[in-house]
Parts: C-alpha cells; sequence; structure tokens
C-alpha cells in the first residue's frame, strides 16, 4: 500500500492535496528542501488491537509504505485476573512477528513500538514484553497514560474544525480511555488538561456485559455502562472551562470510526470516507442507541462491526455517549489516525532537527 497522510477537509470528509499538514512541511537546507529517505516504523499494541505504520517523510507529511492492524485482544479477561492469559499473548506475539517481518522487508532504520493500558496493568506485562523481545526482535516500550495521550493529539489535531478557545481530544481505547483538553495552534498543540478514566471498550464490557436476551436487559445494562463511566470522568468533568463558545471534539479510535461507517451505512470500512469526517453529534447518539437496543447476534450482522466487535461497540457507544455529556459538542471530528501518526511525527520532527 502507498497512502500519502495529508490534512482531510473537516467540512467535507474528503482527502486534499496539500491543506493543514503543511505545516509539517520540511525546513530548508541552502535553499532547497530537504527529506529523509529513510522509513520510519510506528507500533501500537493496545489492550485491543495491534497496529503497525510504515512511512517515508513527505513535503506535507508522510507516506505510508506499509500498514497492519488485527484484534489481537491482548486484555481478554485481565479485568478478572490481573494477569495477560497465554491465548492472549500467543495471539499478540503471532501479530507482533508479522510487524517484526514487515519492519524487515521495509528496511526500517528507525522505530518506535508501545504498549499501553493492558501492559499497564498486568502483573505479567514486563514478562510479556521481554517475550516479545526474545521471539520477534520487538522491543516494546510500555508508556504512561499521559504520553499515550500526547501522541494520540500528535497524529490526530491537525483535523480538529477552526473554531476559538480550548477543544477537547478523546481516544476511547480498549483498556483506557484518554480525554486531553488542548489549546490548538503549532506543529504540537499545549496540552491544558488531560484524564485516562480506567473504562475501555474491552475493560467496560468485561465488567458490566452478559448475555443478555431481553431488550430490558440490554438496556439496563447499557445504562449502568453510561452511569460508571460518567463517575470516572466526573473530577475530570468538573475542572472543565466554563463554555462560552461553541465546543470542539474530535475523536480517534475504532469506536468513533465504527460508529461513522454505521452511520454512513458503508458495506465495508472505507478509511477515505471516514478520517476527517466531521458528523453531528445526534447523528452519533442515535447510531449508539440504535446499537444498544440490538442483540450480540444482530450487532455481528451489521457492516463494519460484524463477530469480531459485535460484543465491545455497545462499551464504547458508552463511553462516547458520556464524553458529549460533558463536552456537548453540536460536531464530532472523526479521526481515523492517532498514537501511531503521533510517534511517526515526533520521530521525523528530531530527524528534521
Amino acid at each position: 500500500m502507498d497512502d500519502h497522510i495529508a490534512g482531510p477537509n473537516p467540512q467535507t470528509g474528503t482527502a486534499s492535496s496539500g491543506s493543514a499538514d503543511q505545516r509539517h512541511a520540511f525546513p530548508t537546507r541552502n535553499g532547497q528542501k530537504f527529506y529523509s529517505r529513510r522509513s520510519f516504523g510506528a507500533l501500537d499494541l493496545g489492550t485491543n488491537n495491534c497496529r503497525l505504520l510504515v512511512a517515508r517523510p513527505a513535503e506535507d507529511g508522510f507516506t505510508v509504505i506499509d500498514a497492519f492492524s488485527r484484534i489481537v485482544r491482548l486484555g481478554e479477561g485481565l479485568s478478572t485476573t490481573g494477569r495477560l492469559s497465554d491465548g492472549a499473548i500467543e495471539r499478540a506475539i503471532a501479530a507482533l512477528a508479522i510487524c517484526a517481518d514487515k519492519l524487515r522487508r521495509r528496511h526500517v532504520s528507525l522505530s518506535r513500538s508501545v504498549a499501553t493500558e493492558a501492559c499497564r496493568r498486568a502483573a505479567n506485562g514486563r514478562y510479556f514484553v521481554r517475550r516479545v523481545r526474545e521471539e520477534t526482535g520487538i522491543a516494546l516500550d510500555i508508556i504512561s497514560p499521559q504520553e499515550e495521550a500526547r501522541l494520540a493529539v500528535l497524529g490526530c489535531h491537525i483535523l480538529l474544525e477552526p473554531g476559538e478557545g480550548p477543544a477537547l481530544i478523546f481516544d476511547i481505547g480498549g483498556g483506557s480511555t484518554e480525554l486531553v483538553l488542548i489549546e490548538p495552534g503549532g506543529e504540537e498543540p499545549k496540552i491544558l488538561s488531560w484524564y485516562s478514566a480506567p473504562w475501555g471498550v474491552v475493560s467496560l464490557a468485561e465488567k458490566e456485559f452478559n448475555d443478555l436476551t431481553t431488550l430490558e436487559d440490554r438496556l439496563a445494562t447499557y445504562e449502568r455502562m453510561r452511569s460508571r463511566v460518567a463517575a470516572s470522568f466526573a473530577d475530570f468533568a468538573s475542572t472543565l472551562p466554563t463554555i462560552g463558545y461553541q465546543p470542539r471534539l474530535l475523536g480517534t479510535s475504532g469506536t468513533v470510526t465504527t460508529l461513522a461507517s454505521v452511520h454512513l451505512g458503508l458495506p465495508s470500512y472505507d478509511r477515505s470516507k471516514i478520517d476527517g469526517l466531521v458528523l453531528p453529534s445526534e447523528a452519533l447518539r442515535a447510531v449508539s442507541t440504535d446499537l444498544a437496543h440490538k442483540s450480540v447476534a444482530e450487532r455481528a450482522e451489521v457492516p463494519c462491526i460484524g463477530a469480531e466487535r459485535a460484543d465491545l461497540v455497545v462499551a464504547g457507544c458508552a463511553i462516547l455517549e458520556a464524553i458529549m455529556d460533558i463536552w456537548p459538542a453540536e460536531r464530532i471530528g472523526i479521526a481515523d489516525r492517532g498514537i501511531r501518526e503521533g510517534i511517526l511525527r515526533s520521530m521525523m520532527a528530531k530527524e528534521r532537527r
């Protein structure tokens, strides 16, 4: 694959050929623009997904030359056992071996691989990291929630709609959700405050989910999910500024990209139609409510959800609604970019310097 990463038009969701990412253009040397010919790799191992990007610098951002994404459910069962299960470890290592092969074949000279909430919480997280290094050669860096939030912001803030005042960027993960209040502007926006909630789609679903057969039970479970997340957001919400302007909200995660796809009625996921899209908040609330009414089997029949996401997507809906409750934006930006892109931009900025 060969995808050029530039800033989509946030009004339409369509890709623009130059646009806002030109602010990341490489500086000049002796009057000529200088670009590294090196390939860079960025790997994000989350609680639910393993994702890789390999890219080269370009004038207005970077060009993706290879990518990989697989649902591995590394955090499956973690909320009850406190450990990464043997099955989850094997699934993750199998995916990481593919990533290691891609990094070698693409002759990547500089890469960074990060692990997030599952490895932070698991009693055997360090053991897992050692096994990964021994079996694949990949050195995973277990990053802090603050670093996770910073990288997510760096990777997607370019998609924020123009406007006044602070904006809220959120990343609904598998094991946690990061909320970041930023002051937009510049190559890396100023982070005013941030919060990492202990609920992601996997951890929340495992806490509240059971095999519900009646609509009444499903809706009661959904309300418990929303209440649990709202309680965890309460202290952070109390610190948010009084809004005297139109609040801006941007989400980066499988939850928002999936819900946007469902809203558009896409037969299969299409990044070009999702990354940079801006939707009315009420549209995403409507999709969330509809999915909360459905059984797991019914959700599995919805295009862009399928069997892999059917038991987790409603937990993501509950988290999203709780976010919209504390930051009542009329529109939500959708980003199919985040930590990996943040890693790439950070490495390339150092290369330029």
